[in-house]
C-alpha cells in the first residue's frame, strides 16, 4: 500500500478542530516514535523509514513496526509503507539493534484523529503537536493501491484541506525527524531516545 499524504502547518489548530468535528468523531492519542538507520545512515540517504511506535489512547496501549520505502511521489512525499502490529517496545527495540540498526531519532507526537470516509475511501485527518516543536501540524491520509493511485488520493486529500482552509503555502513535506533534530541540535541535546 501507499500512504498517499499531506502535511500542513496548522495556524488555528482549534478552528480546525472544530471543522473536523462537525465531520466525524475525535480519538486523542500519543504516539512515542523511535526511528532506526544502518550506522552507514542509508535509510535517511534513500528517504526510507524504519519506526517503532507506540500508540497510546485512555483505553490501550499498542506497538507498531513500520518501514516506508523511498518515495513515489516527489512532490507529496508518498511512500510505499508495511505496518505491522508486534509484542512490546523492548523486544522490538532489542531485536532491531541486535540486527545492526542504530537510532535515529525519538519524540512523541500528540494527535487528535479523526476517522473519515470520503467519495468512498478512508481518510485519516490527524491534528499533531510535537511537544519539542513550537509549529502545530495537520496530516491527511489515505492509502492507495499503487502509483498510479497516489494522484486521484491526493485530490481527496487536498480537497479536504481546501475544505478546512489550510493554505496551500502551508504544505510541507518536512519530516519531524528533520524538525526534532534540527531543533536538538541547536539546543545542543543529543539526537537519542531518554
Amino acid at each position: 500500500m501507499i500512504e498517499a499524504e499531506l502535511k500542513a502547518y496548522v495556524r488555528d489548530p482549534e478552528r480546525v478542530r472544530q471543522l473536523l468535528l462537525d465531520m466525524g468523531e475525535e480519538e486523542v492519542s500519543i504516539y512515542r516514535d523511535t526511528y532506526y538507520d544502518w550506522p552507514d545512515h542509508s535509510f535517511t540517504i534513500q528517504e526510507r523509514e524504519l519506526r517503532l511506535r507506540v500508540v497510546e489512547t485512555d483505553e490501550t496501549t499498542r506497538c507498531l513496526l513500520t518501514y516506508k520505502q523511498s518515495p513515489v511521489d516527489e512532490v507529496s512525499q508518498s511512500k510505499p509503507e508495511y505496518e505491522t502490529q508486534v509484542g512490546t517496545q523492548s523486544t522490538m527495540d532489542f531485536i532491531l539493534r541486535s540486527l545492526g540498526l542504530t537510532y535515529l531519532v525519538a519524540f512523541e507526537k500528540h494527535c487528535r484523529n479523526f476517522a473519515l470516509e470520503i467519495e468512498g475511501r478512508q481518510v485519516l485527518a490527524t491534528l499533531v503537536r510535537v511537544p519539542e516543536l513550537d509549529e502545530k501540524f495537520i496530516e491527511v491520509e489515505t492509502l492507495v493501491d499503487d502509483e498510479g493511485d497516489v494522484e486521484p488520493g491526493l485530490r481527496i486529500v487536498r480537497d479536504l484541506l481546501a475544505e478546512l482552509k489550510i493554505d496551500q503555502d502551508d504544505i510541507t513535506t518536512v519530516t519531524y525527524t528533520s524538525l526534532v533534530l534540527r531543533r536538538r541540535e541547536a539546543l545542543g541535546r543529543l539526537p537519542t531516545p531518554g
